[in-house]
């Protein structure tokens, strides 16, 4: 499935998309027979393997010739960010070129910063840029979304916990990031707006094994970023299991897995985003992501 939040008759639903038509999971769960599920992406994440079996059935309703009338244009509605995320996990220089690109040595362990709630965005919005931020750079990422409880749990069985994958841009100031007297990774990755996804999640059906998987960023129609997970230093199933060590990954968590060669700071000259700037985001077999950058 294709899952994703929208706007539709003045209200904010979840769904999931059907080729070029949404199916609103309430209204066709109710057209099959009956039962509830949850108003979020989160609650319905929340709610574990019952939920999505339920959401699952009433796409397939929705399917059928007969019941057309459960579908509606994807065109027509709004679509906004796949969920709200509990918490969002970055990983840094975690694709070899890179870390490459960025020098210093190679990491031993997986390089950690927060995105808060408050920096996501999603399809088609205008994320604002500050005034005072002074080298606002892109970041085309996988991200991967939790969908039961990661305890330390192995690398083995990491991806049984995985729901989905959206795209992310990990909007960046590196001017925060790196010219601040001390670095403020977390702080320059997390100003509002700074975390644009979507189009939806795709879940694992969808996308297969995420080992590799083709990733490109487009600003204003010219292609910055080219890369493939395979290139990650730090495999998908590697960050859940590490992450789990220390903390409990959730449902509705996201890891943003790390961003391949090509962003703006370290191009000669260094290249970065201003208001107007139109991005399109691609991971392949998970989905596009356009937005565009404003003045705050």
């Amino acid at each position: 499935m294709k899952l994703v939040t929208f706007d539709a008759d003045g209200a904010t639903r979840i769904g999931a998309a059907l080729g070029e038509e949404v199916v609103a999971f309430q209204q066709a769960l109710t057209a099959a027979g009956g039962g509830t599920l949850p108003g979020t992406m989160l609650g319905l994440l929340q709610a574990g393997e019952p939920a999505m079996v339920q959401a699952a059935r009433a796409l397939a309703f929705a399917a059928r010739p007969e019941n057309a009338a459960l579908r509606r244009p994807l065109g027509s509605v709004r679509l906004r960010a796949p969920l709200l995320p509990g918490k969002i996990l970055g990983v840094g220089r975690n694709y070899a070129d890179h870390a490459k690109e960025v020098g210093g040595p190679r990491l031993a362990a997986p390089r950690i910063f927060l995105k808060p709630t408050s920096s996501v965005s999603g399809p088609g919005d205008i994320v604002p840029i500050p005034a005072a931020a002074l080298k606002v750079d892109w970041e085309v990422e996988l991200a991967v979304v939790i969908g039961k409880p990661a305890r330390r749990v192995s690398e083995g069985e990491a991806l049984d916990h995985v729901a989905g994958y959206t795209v992310l841009n990990d909007v960046t100031d590196r001017a925060l990031q790196f010219d601040h007297p001390i670095g403020m990774t977390s702080f320059g990755k997390g100003l509002d707006g700074f975390c644009p996804i979507g189009p939806w999640i795709a879940t694992p059906e969808e996308v297969g094994e995420p080992w590799a998987l083709d990733l490109r960023c487009f600003v204003n129609g010219e292609e910055v970023q080219h890369g493939n997970t395979s290139d990650l230093i730090f495999p998908v199933a590697t960050l859940i299991a590490w992450l789990s060590d220390f903390v409990t990954l959730q449902p509705g968590d996201i890891i943003a897995t790390g961003t391949p060669a090509g962003v703006g700071h370290f191009r000669t000259p260094p290249r970065y985003l201003k208001p107007g700037d139109r991005l399109r985001l691609e991971v392949e077999k998970v989905g596009i992501l356009e937005h565009s950058m404003g003045a705050a």
